[in-house]
């Protein structure tokens, strides 16, 4: 059975401009393809918490990793579903080319999948909703997956990096964070869709970091750093980097400079 005859096309994000351009969010991601793994310490611990929120009695022959990244959840899933095709799917090239063990690898996008209808029994997403047009996305998900497969998706929630937006705040108007899009949305966009049996929570995750250069280093280096219009023009000077400090060691923990992430965990069924 073939399962790539769609042929993937190009559109701008939908929307509000605040999201970043499409250009934009494949290039970041290459650049961040080579220092993800080392970076990517909250990712995993998402990864984990959507695993576990999975049925203990499903299983599924065909599976959708759809935004793979460098295949830590191809890792994960393999491990859960031994007997499981394994298809990856991520938009940047550079991300797909750092999995080590690459069953079956595509560049695509999840808002215009080049896959044929209902060919996997688990769609898989981890982190890759908030750059999207989740209607779009959610759409897609549900014409790729059989009747009764399964949606399983984490996604950003409004007060992610809310320390950093909020220290920010402190020395210009300019926009440093992504608008992520409230729960309502996403249950939205799932009934849109014609999901059913929609299971969401929202769980924070806090990383710690040493300093706020190691802070930024690691947003930069998972290819978080692309916010879209709005932004601070050019590079901040020294004396706002300066308060931004300062600004921000007012918030410091024991075990560092805490970085908030509002998880999404979403399941659903077609």
């Amino acid at each position: 059975m073939s399962i790539l005859v769609r042929p993937r096309e190009t559109k701008t994000l939908t929307g509000t401009s605040i999201f970043p351009p499409k250009a934009s969010v494949r290039h970041s991601f290459d650049r961040a393809a080579h220092t993800y793994d080392t970076a990517s310490k909250a990712q995993r611990w998402i990864c984990a918490r959507l695993v576990n929120g999975l049925p203990p009695t499903l299983v599924s022959a065909v599976i959708l990793d759809a935004g793979c990244g460098t295949g830590f959840g191809m890792e994960v899933l393999g491990r859960r579903f031994p007997a499981a095709r394994l298809i990856a799917l991520d938009f940047s090239q550079a991300m797909l080319s750092r999995i080590k063990k690459l069953e079956f690898g595509v560049a695509g996008d999840v808002e215009k999948l080049p896959l044929c209808n209902e060919v996997v029994g688990l769609y898989w997403s981890n982190l890759t909703m908030q750059w999207c047009d989740i209607f779009a996305q959610c759409r897609e998900a549900r014409r790729i997956l059989w009747p009764g497969g399964m949606l399983a998706f984490s996604s950003l929630a409004p007060g992610t990096f809310a320390e950093l937006e909020e220290s920010f705040a402190q020395i210009d108007n300019y926009r440093h964070v992504l608008p992520f899009r409230p729960l309502e949305t996403v249950r939205q966009a799932l009934e849109v869709a014609g999901f059913q049996n929609i299971r969401l929570q929202v769980e924070p995750c806090v990383a710690h970091y040493r300093d706020l250069k190691s802070l930024m280093i690691a947003i930069k280096s998972v290819g978080a750093n692309q916010i879209g219009s709005a932004r601070r023009p050019g590079l901040m000077g020294r004396n706002a980097w300066k308060r931004l400090e300062e600004a921000y060691e007012k918030r410091r923990t024991p075990r560092g400079l805490p970085l908030t992430y509002q998880v999404i965990l979403g399941y659903a069924q077609k």
